[in-house]
């Protein structure tokens, strides 16, 4: 994709880790323990839960101090149902949360942005409770989970001084569902997904009456190719956006498939190995030794220049040239050379992840690779979970479930699908690797005022296979 824009928006970083207040954030309008007797009493009256156009919705009222500012805010939460537009009738209903600061005389000012997660099947708890939301799921500095119970707390990297925010989780993850087992594949696909996302986005601006704000969306993971996919449709359906945001793109699933015979994929991933081996230490002294600004620098060079040709070259290569390009490969990954002939000079997550810390018996992360867990099985050269997902499923899993009821008042019993198990098998056009890349140019090309915020980290694996596999 041509790098048509640069983002203007400045966003908090994606780092889950405890900052600011201390534990706490337990029940509606949270503040610090003075005067609690009369703000107990004029926060309970304003704190309501009511219908609307037959929805049922909380509303509850808080605040937040960040950087020294305190922001009071409405969290209004329930959902919104999607209609066949030929019959009328509701097949299915998205649940969200929304965040609006108060006292905003004119909506117009004030920008508003879409936020969802990925999988596809992941419910939107991770940029809720994990980055951008007024409130945050309290973890170690390092990220990793203290000892249970979890709870939340005041987020100071959130984005509501900077723009409202609407968390939305698609049919089959949180709370939304599709009406009737007979619904559920009009929501999951590629197509279907994205139009139900912007039938939630059209009728939320229209009633909230929103349609003046300027307006943003933004996903991580296969959220990217949801919102990327968005921004043509929306564009072509009078919503024009300001601004899109991608946390760790997929956008042609073509280069996040590494096989034989599509070697993009290995290019793509390899720099993640290698930043992967330099945090865990594994590097000679020399490459060890250098800023991570210029190992990254180095790393980037040679996958897209030496290890590339290698690839493009194959059996082409002389055993000399052969060589050479492994003992490459093994001192930029940490492994040996051994390993990297083994694999054809092409890595993939499990075996890597399994390797890397062979010695010590662990494996490294998935959705972190910074994060490790022991390795149960270490003839196997595989994992059997990623202890990134593992970490953060068992401690954000409770803290939504308690956060939606205590916090936000909204009373649910359905479970609340975190990752998987709400959703059948997802819709690919048959033949063809899902690219979203065209509809994104699409909304440049007749917004050419829209910008552009791209994000990834340096350890993230993310975008390697995994749901969609199993599902399409």
């Amino acid at each position: 994709m041509r790098p048509t824009a640069i983002a203007a928006l400045c966003l908090a970083p994606l780092v889950l880790s405890a900052q600011g207040a201390g534990r706490g954030g337990r029940g509606a309008g949270t503040a610090p323990p003075v005067d609690t007797s009369l703000q107990s009493r004029v926060l309970a009256q304003l704190n309501t839960r009511r219908s609307v156009n037959g929805d049922s919705i909380s509303i509850t009222h808080h605040q937040v101090t960040i950087n020294g500012t305190t922001i009071h805010y409405t969290a209004t939460t329930g959902m919104l149902p999607q209609r066949n537009e030929q019959t009328g009738d509701t097949e299915g209903n998205i649940f969200y949360v929304a965040y609006t600061k108060d006292g905003v005389t004119d909506p117009a000012t004030r920008p508003i942005s879409f936020l969802f997660n990925g999988g596809p099947g992941s419910a939107t708890l991770w940029l809720h409770l994990g980055a951008f939301g007024p409130k945050k799921i309290h973890l170690n500095a390092d990220g990793s989970n203290p000892p249970p119970p979890y709870s939340f707390e005041e987020n100071q990297n959130t984005l509501l001084d900077q723009t409202d925010m609407v968390f939305l989780d698609p049919v089959g993850t949180g709370y939304s569902r599709a009406n009737g087992p007979q619904n559920g594949p009009r929501f999951w696909g590629l197509d279907e997904d994205m139009r139900s996302v912007a039938e939630f986005i059209r009728l939320y601006l229209t009633r909230s009456e929103r349609w003046a704000s300027p307006r943003f969306i933004g996903g991580e993971s296969y959220g990217t190719t949801r919102a990327a996919h968005l921004s043509g449709y929306l564009t072509d359906n009078g919503i024009a956006l300001n601004g899109v945001i991608l946390l760790s793109s997929v956008l042609n699933f073509e280069n996040s498939r590494p096989d034989k015979g599509n070697d993009i994929g290995y290019v793509g991933f390899f720099p993640s190995f290698a930043m992967t081996a330099y945090y865990h230490k594994k590097l000679v002294p020399e490459l060890q030794n250098l800023s991570i600004e210029e190992f990254a620098k180095q790393v980037e060079a040679f996958t897209t220049g030496e290890y590339a040709t290698a690839l493009l070259k194959g059996a082409a290569m002389t055993p000399a040239e052969r060589t050479a390009i492994i003992a490459k490969t093994a001192r930029f990954t940490g492994t040996s050379v051994r390993f990297i002939a083994d694999c054809d000079l092409r890595i993939d997550l499990a075996p890597f992840s399994a390797e890397l810390l062979h010695g010590k018996g662990l494996n490294t992360g998935r959705l972190d690779s910074r994060f490790t867990s022991i390795n149960g099985d270490p003839t196997s050269g595989r994992t059997a979970f990623d202890p990134s997902d593992a970490s953060i499923r068992n401690s954000f899993t409770p803290v939504v479930n308690d956060y939606i009821r205590r916090e936000l008042g909204y009373k649910d019993d359905d479970i609340y699908y975190v990752l998987g198990g709400g959703i059948g098998r997802w819709r690919y056009d048959e033949g063809k690797y899902a690219n979203v890349v065209p509809s994104l140019e699409r909304a440049f090309a007749k917004n050419p005022y829209m910008k552009l915020y791209v994000a990834m980290g340096y350890y993230d694996m993310e975008k390697w296979p995994r749901f969609s596999e199993q599902l399409g």
